[in-house]
């Protein structure tokens, strides 16, 4: 690590996030950790992959650090791991030694940066930093999907029908033509779906519609 930056400021919500570090390196592990605390972030390291894979991870947003060569798991087959236990914690790869082929692998893997030792602070803070917004707004969507299938889950078969038609575009003699329904009765399910859903217009009905992978059946 070189070019120690002055903390220019700290990252929005720094004290609500945490970085993971996984090195074997106990000289680097400390670094790091002294340089992520100098921004008011929440550091926990870790001397190989599986240290963390028995903790209990926090709920809020973070991102890991990982080393591409650990004792045991590597990081690249670490990250392979994460994704099948379902763990979409963003990760920022350092090796001493990286090669092309390496480096395609881990941002193929949906990595955020992968740096080459000695990387500059300045470099390793800006990938922290995107990485971790990267967490928020996949945690706030998260939040905000399962909000949605909450509301979604209050709607009755019928309401459902007329809501995936609704939203494709039809008009309401369309929706009742389809469903074989009065037009006043479409017009009466779409006014309770939208006060369940909570949605102030249509415009806003057909975005929670596809947030939620809501579609018309083909006829």
């Amino acid at each position: 690590m070189t070019d120690r930056p002055k903390s220019s400021h700290e990252p929005a919500s720094a004290k609500a996030s945490i970085v993971f570090v996984i090195d074997d390196d106990v000289s680097m592990r400390r670094a790091l950790t002294n340089l992520f605390e100098s921004m008011g972030l929440t550091v926990e390291v870790f001397g190989a992959a599986p240290e963390m894979l028995h903790s209990k991870l926090p709920d809020v947003a973070s991102c890991l650090v990982l080393d591409v060569r650990l004792p045991g798991l590597s990081g690249l087959d670490f990250q392979t791991e994460l994704a099948k236990a379902n763990i979409h914690i963003p990760i920022i790869f350092m090796t001493g030694h990286g090669d092309i082929p390496m480096s395609v692998r881990a941002m193929k893997g949906g990595a955020v940066d992968f740096l080459t030792k000695p990387f500059r602070d300045q470099d390793m803070l800006d990938a922290v930093v995107t990485a971790i917004e990267r967490d928020r707004k996949r945690r706030e969507a998260d939040r905000i999907a399962a909000h949605l299938q909450a509301l979604l889950g209050t709607l009755t078969p019928r309401e459902r029908e007329v809501l995936a038609l609704v939203s494709s575009g039809l008009m309401n003699k369309q929706v009742a033509a389809e469903l074989g329904l009065a037009e006043i009765t479409v017009k009466l399910h779409r006014g309770h779906i939208m006060k369940k859903m909570g949605a102030k217009s249509l415009a806003d009905l057909v975005r929670m519609a596809e947030t939620l992978g809501i579609h018309r059946s083909k006829p």
